[in-house]
């Protein structure tokens, strides 16, 4: 028998190890199971090389609990240890400057990457006391066992034991009994060790017999030793990969395709990349990748090994070349990181670019579920926009696809306004929209379909990316001044008529919720609809970029803005601007004559007082000038009200408003009752 005490210079270790080094406890199983299949490898090696004689067996490892003994058992028969190895790997942790240790690393578990290997040590985490009883491969060699109860004392004992490999034996501790759980450990297995290169066993097979679940003699093997990602491309067919898929993701639809990851140079990688269907949720399908390390499961949380919008894809990357911490559980930003990052967005790039160049119909077919996740690339990774905007597609409002220097040839000769912008009109909305794109289409135009999660912050960086372009939704204004070809109509009506024909609107303008409606009248083209709402492009788009920027929030709580839009030259708005005329010109003509000497006066004062100085106006020439004005608005609140009286009894008004605001799908509620209301009494 021997004892001593581990070899390092502090009683803490273990506090520090439980503490700081592996922010989760469960994956105290996979260090132990990975060191079990370390060893039975390195036996296959060592045999391949004629170094093992003899028949290497069953080398299948098996991980067995026992609630009863409350322990947790996991044995390889791989090249096992001898007192003088379990000296060296066990008792001896090789810490750099280990007096200082503590002090150095303790707030950070970071830092302490690639240092030493700590996995076996993890197992204190949820132990009271560990077991490891060991016989080596070599030939005549003595089997021990070694024990620790958690502090830096342990024991070696000399033991029987009838063949090679290792046993090591975790006595489970109280506060940590969910481990001595089946359904547990079962299920740690499975995300862990799913896809290790040795068989891994737990406990036996299960059947029904009599009524009731009883053990077979055969091992309950748990994992896949040769996973797809390990196999060539060419010994595969596609229904191989959908099985995989659906092996990872069992409640997925199929993946529309996939990439084969198989580089060896400057790092090692291989892996199979799905791209899933995407549909309109970004978020449900983020930390679906799985990050291995020679088949052994690290992570899923990947955003440092590929770019944020490639974290979309499903499927499984390996590569021993990722640097981990002592617990696996964090990834270094090194050079080799940055490599395997730009490559898979290489590969994906050129995938789909091959895609769209072999098969331009099945990508068009696929574009509904690719476009969010090109769309995501495009606007993050400025890159990824210079190798997909050859690729990328526009879609229209019914349907036919052009990727961007089609669509460019397609509108130039007839989206191209007086000042030589090329205007791209899109809509966010077929049906709501419905309207406005219609208009667009009898004018000849094309209109895009724009209507997906990222559309709006696409809009602004593809104005960015043209040369000489305007993009603009079909709803941001008259049609005519969507794109103005030439100089605007003559308006029919004098700056008075537009101003009072716009009051009398306003006063019957329904009053709505986080709404600001704004009435102003505008020289179309008579065959051009009577009103039509409109939506200010300016506005729209802030509130639009607030739901993806930080700092813009204060945009998102302001009103929507919509314009209420007379046209002037319509027959319709003349006659009602006639009969505004008629019904009130008695009545206004004392307020105007009023308001015409008043602003005469107006006019005097300012100028008089126009270049002097605020102190060299006297008091009595201030007050005489606020009088004024506030004259001037008590006769144009008498004016509003003269108007507004006309309008409340003019049914066509709010009919007219009201048929606006219904075609923008902006009428709901009691307006929208009022409205059918007084449809139903104007047909009578």
């Amino acid at each position: 028998m021997k004892k001593g005490q581990i070899g390092i210079t502090t009683e803490n270790i273990f506090p520090v190890i439980k503490k700081f080094l592996y922010s989760d406890h469960e994956i105290f199983l996979r260090e132990v199971v990975a060191n079990a299949v370390d060893a039975t490898q390195k036996l296959k090696t060592l045999s391949a090389r004629g170094e093992v004689s003899g028949e290497l067996g069953d080398l299948t490892v098996q991980v067995k609990v026992d609630a009863e003994a409350k322990t947790l058992t996991i044995s390889d028969r791989g090249i096992g240890m001898t007192a003088e190895e379990i000296e060296k790997y066990i008792n001896q942790i090789a810490f750099s400057g280990a007096t200082d240790f503590l002090e150095r690393y303790k707030d950070d578990a970071n830092a302490i990457i690639g240092h030493f290997g700590l996995g076996f040590y993890s197992t204190f985490m949820v132990s009271e006391r560990v077991d490891i009883v060991t016989r080596s491969y070599q030939e005549g060699a003595q089997a021990v066992k070694w024990t620790c109860d958690g502090s830096p004392e342990f024991e070696i004992t000399e033991v029987e034991k009838a063949e090679r490999g290792t046993d090591i034996v975790l006595h489970i501790a109280e506060d940590c009994k969910e481990f001595l759980e089946e359904a547990t450990i079962s299920k740690l297995l499975t995300k862990y060790c799913r896809f290790l290169a040795v068989p891994v066993a737990f406990g036996h097979k299960k059947e029904w017999k009599d009524g009731k679940q009883v053990e077979t003699d055969a091992l309950n093997v748990i994992n896949d030793t040769a996973p797809l990602w390990t196999k060539t491309p060419s010994t595969l067919t596609d229904e191989d990969y959908k099985k995989f898929y659906t092996d990872l993701y069992p409640m997925a639809d199929e993946p529309l395709f996939w990439i084969h990851l198989n580089v060896d140079y400057p790092f090692n990688l291989t892996g199979i990349l799905y791209f899933p269907k995407i549909k309109q949720n970004i978020d449900f399908q983020r930390n679906k990748i799985q990050l291995y390390c020679n088949q052994v499961f690290v992570t899923d949380q990947v955003e440092n090994v590929v770019p944020e919008f490639l974290t979309l894809l499903h499927g499984v990357i390996d590569s021993p070349d990722i640097p981990l911490n002592v617990s696996r559980s964090y990834l270094q930003s090194d050079a080799n990181v940055k490599k395997i990052s730009s490559y898979i967005t290489k590969k994906v790039a050129d995938r789909l670019a091959s895609l769209f160049k072999n098969n331009r119909e099945e990508f068009e077919q696929k574009w509904a579920d690719l476009k969010l996740f090109i769309h995501y690339g495009m606007l993050s990774q400025p890159d990824f926009y210079e190798k997909a905007h050859k690729f990328a597609l526009f879609a229209d409002v019914d349907g036919k696809q052009y990727t961007y220097e089609e669509y460019k040839e397609f509108i130039k000769d007839n989206q191209t306004d007086k000042e030589g912008n090329l205007v791209y009109l899109y809509a966010s909305d077929k049906e709501q929209q419905f309207s406005h794109i219609e208009a667009a289409k009898a004018k000849g135009y094309n209109v895009l379909l724009m209507d997906g999660q990222l559309d709006a912050p696409m809009v602004s960086m593809l104005e960015q990316k043209f040369e000489k372009a305007r993009l603009v939704r079909v709803d941001g204004d008259v049609i005519s001044r969507l794109i103005q070809k030439e100089d605007e109509a003559v308006n029919a009506l004098t700056e008075a008529q537009s101003k009072k024909l716009a009051t009398a609107f306003e006063a019957m303008v329904p009053k709505m919720e986080k709404m600001e409606l704004r009435v102003q009248t505008e020289a179309l083209a008579e065959d051009d609809a009577p009103i039509v709402v409109t939506q200010s492009e300016y506005m729209r788009r802030m509130k639009e970029m607030a739901q993806f920027q930080g700092g813009m929030s204060f945009y998102g709580e302001m009103p929507d803005m919509y314009n209420v839009v007379l046209n002037s030259n319509h027959p319709l708005v003349k006659k009602v601007m006639t009969e505004v005329e008629s019904a009130t010109s008695e009545s206004l003509k004392p307020i105007e004559n009023e308001m015409r000497g008043l602003n005469a006066r107006l006019q005097v004062l300012e100028q008089e007082q126009k270049d002097k100085k605020y102190d060299e106006i006297s008091e009595a020439e201030r007050k005489d000038l606020q009088e004024c004005r506030d004259a001037i608005a008590a006769e144009e609140a008498k004016q509003k009200e003269v108007l507004a009286a006309f309008a409340n009894g003019n049914a066509v008004i709010p009919q007219l408003i009201d048929l606006a605001l219904l075609q923008s799908g902006l009428l709901k509620g009691s307006e929208l009752n009022r409205f059918i209301k007084r449809s139903i009494e104007l047909m009578k």
